[in-house]
């Protein structure tokens, strides 16, 4: 891949960026709700990607996943920090503190259907001429946001892989008897082997995971679809 080929797939950073933000500011967010202030009190419910961009996951990662593939594949931010002790309901808050991250994915890739298809009308009306600023500008902007739809179910179904220290771990040791879920939890970022492992050494892995964002992405893209005809 040219130079020219890397800079034409930095399109999906902003939109990247962006939803590693709202990710982790979902979970703030719930745990406000839930009675823990901790994520608040830092300054973590804000859309400004200053205190949430971890600069391995959200830029070195992706960054050198792009110069070596030519797309993204895995992201995060920093971690909120949550104080569980001040949940009303240990199981039921963690739950849903942890299942709004990949909730707010979900809820971005409705948002990027609804961009794509309103670019795509917007650029029809005003018909900018082949290769001009607006031309690019709309082809730009549909280009992120429909690219922005797989990856926010990326991420979402990424998440939910039930192996600490991803979200749904935590739903998962919630539902587990609480001597194993203590053990399950210990398990901590050890896991993170445990997935490259799943991904690089299990057969099928990695296609049955790109199987079941297909699945779940598959209703956005249709939508898309059914007005961009």
């Amino acid at each position: 891949m040219d130079i020219k080929s890397y800079l034409e797939n930095i399109y999906i950073v902003p939109i990247l960026i962006f939803s590693v933000v709202i990710h982790e500011m979902a979970h703030a967010w719930v745990a406000l709700k839930c009675g823990d202030t901790t994520a608040k009190d830092l300054g973590r419910i804000t859309l400004n990607p200053v205190p949430h961009i971890d600069l391995f996951g959200s830029i070195l990662v992706p960054l050198f996943s792009i110069l070596a593939t030519g797309r993204v594949f895995i992201a995060w931010a920093k971690p909120v920090p949550i104080d569980p002790r001040n949940f009303r309901s240990f199981k039921r808050d963690d739950t849903l503190v942890t299942i709004a991250g990949p909730i707010s994915n979900l809820l971005i890739a409705f948002a990027c259907v609804v961009f794509v298809i309103a670019f795509y009308y917007i650029s029809a009306a005003v018909n900018p001429a082949e290769g001009s600023v607006g031309g690019e500008f709309f082809g730009y902007m549909i280009k992120m946001f429909y690219a922005g739809i797989f990856l926010n179910v990326s991420l979402a179904v990424f998440n939910m892989i039930p192996i600490p220290p991803l979200d749904g771990s935590h739903v998962l040791a919630n539902i587990l008897p609480d001597e194993m879920a203590f053990r399950y939890r210990n398990i901590g970022f050890m896991g993170i082997f445990i997935i490259l492992a799943l991904f690089n050494f299990v057969p099928g892995f990695s296609k049955f995971f790109i199987m079941v964002i297909s699945a779940v992405a598959e209703p956005y893209f249709s939508l898309v679809e059914i007005f961009i005809k």
